[in-house]
C-alpha cells in the first residue's frame, strides 16, 4: 500500500504539470485569493465562478475591504452563485481577521478552522494552496479518485468511511509534503481535485486518460460505475410560487427577505406559495399585497432547483384599476435603482424581461390610505 500511495502522487504530480486548467486562483499564492475562490467553487462550476471571482477581486481585493463591504455590495456581487450564507460568513470571518489577526490571513490551521463558514476542507484548501502545508482535503471530486482507486466501498457519508477517506487523503498530502527538492503538497491536492473534475467524472470517465489507471481497483475490477457508493438522492419536493408585478408611476414594489431565512437580505417582487397550482390567484395576491387587484396577466414562468426542491414560480403584471395603500409593505423603485440590488436569481430574471419589455406604462392608479379588508 505504500508504494501505491507514492506511486499515485508521482503520477499525479507529472499529470498536473502538464494538464493543469490555467485558472487566475492558481495563479497567486494569497490566501485571501485562494479563500475566495474555495468557497465560491462550493457546489458551483469552475467557468461560473471565473467572472464572479474577477469581479469580486476588483471590487474587494483585500480581507479589510471585503469586512468594510456594506451588506449589500456583497450580495450583490454575489448574486446568481445561491447558498447566500456563504457570502454572509465571508464578510463575519474577514471581520475575525480583522479584529484577532491584524487583518493578516492566518497560518495555524486551527485558527483557520476557527472562522465562520470554514470547514475541515476549505481550511485545509487554503492550508495547503497558500501555504504548502501538509494538509488533506476532501472534497467530491477527491472521494471519487480515492475511492475508485483505493476500492473503498462504504458510503463515504458514513463515519467510518469518512475518516479512512480523510486518512488516505492525509498519506497523500504526507508522501507529497516529503518529495525530493522540497513539499508539493499544494500541487498534489490541486491534482487531485482536477483528476476528479477532468478525467475520473461522475459519469463517462476517461480511464484511457488518467495516469494512474493501472493501479486503480475500480478500474481493474471493472466497478467504476459503482463507485463511490453514495447513497441515493432524496426525491425531489415540487412547490409553486407567484409572483406579483405592481407598478406606480414608473416604480415597481420590491421587498426585501429578512435575516434567518432562505435567501435572507435579498430583494424580490411580492410573493407567496401557492398550496394548489393555479388556486384562488386573486385571492393569493391580495393576502400577500394587503390590497384589492385589477386582472392579472401571465408575465413568464421560472423554474429552478434549491437543494432537493423543484421550483416553478408564475410572475403576473397587476392591472391598473386598483388603489395603492400609502402604507403598503415594501419599496417603490424605478428600474434603475433595482438594478443595483441584489435579486435571487428567479426575481432577477423576471427584472431581465421587465427591462427587456422597456419602461412601463404610466398606469392610473392611486394611492389612499389602509382601509379595512
Amino acid at each position: 500500500m505504500p508504494r501505491q500511495k507514492s506511486d499515485l502522487v508521482r503520477q499525479l504530480l507529472i499529470w498536473y504539470r502538464h494538464h493543469a486548467r490555467d485558472l487566475p486562483w492558481r495563479r497567486t499564492q494569497d490566501p485571501y485569493a485562494i479563500w475566495i475562490s474555495e468557497v465560491m467553487l462550493q457546489q458551483t462550476q469552475v467557468k461560473t465562478v471565473l467572472p464572479y471571482w474577477a469581479r469580486w477581486m476588483s471590487a474587494l481585493p483585500t480581507i479589510e475591504a471585503l469586512a468594510n463591504a456594506p451588506a449589500e455590495r456583497i450580495h450583490k456581487l454575489w448574486e446568481g452563485l445561491g447558498y447566500y450564507t456563504r457570502v454572509r460568513n465571508l464578510q463575519k470571518a474577514a471581520r475575525h481577521i480583522m479584529d484577532h489577526h491584524g487583518g493578516v490571513f492566518p497560518r495555524n490551521m486551527d485558527q483557520v478552522l476557527a472562522l465562520p463558514g470554514i470547514g475541515r476542507y476549505t481550511a485545509g484548501a487554503i492550508c495547503s494552496i497558500a501555504f504548502d502545508q501538509p494538509a488533506p482535503i476532501l472534497d467530491g471530486n477527491v472521494v471519487r479518485v480515492l475511492t475508485r482507486h483505493f476500492g473503498v466501498t462504504g458510503n463515504p457519508k458514513d463515519k467510518k468511511t469518512n475518516r479512512r477517506l480523510w486518512k488516505l487523503a492525509g498519506e497523500l498530502a504526507g508522501w507529497a509534503s516529503r518529495m525530493p527538492g522540497g513539499s508539493r503538497t499544494a500541487q498534489l491536492n490541486q491534482a487531485l481535485m482536477e483528476l476528479g473534475a477532468l478525467v475520473c467524472t461522475p459519469q463517462h470517465p476517461q480511464c484511457g486518460l488518467c495516469p494512474a489507471a493501472g493501479g486503480c481497483f475500480a478500474h481493474r475490477h471493472h466497478q467504476v460505475s459503482k463507485l463511490p457508493n453514495l447513497e441515493k438522492r432524496p426525491r425531489a419536493i415540487p412547490r409553486r410560487f407567484a409572483a406579483f408585478i405592481v407598478e406606480h408611476n414608473g416604480k415597481f414594489l420590491v421587498r426585501q427577505r429578512p435575516a434567518g431565512v432562505v435567501n435572507a437580505h435579498l430583494w424580490e417582487f411580492p410573493n407567496i406559495e401557492l398550496a394548489i397550482p393555479g388556486a384562488a390567484l386573486q385571492k393569493a395576491a391580495r393576502d400577500v399585497l394587503g390590497f384589492r387587484l385589477g386582472p392579472l396577466a401571465r408575465l413568464c414562468q421560472i423554474r429552478h432547483s434549491i437543494t432537493r426542491y423543484r421550483i416553478c414560480l408564475d410572475a403576473f403584471t397587476v392591472g391598473s384599476n386598483h388603489v395603492i395603500p400609502a402604507n403598503v409593505a415594501g419599496e417603490w423603485l424605478v428600474p434603475a435603482a433595482l438594478a443595483k440590488l441584489p435579486f435571487p436569481s428567479a426575481h432577477r430574471k423576471i427584472l431581465e424581461i421587465l427591462r427587456e419589455a422597456g419602461p412601463p406604462a404610466t398606469k392610473h392608479t392611486k394611492h389612499t390610505k389602509q382601509t379595512k379588508r
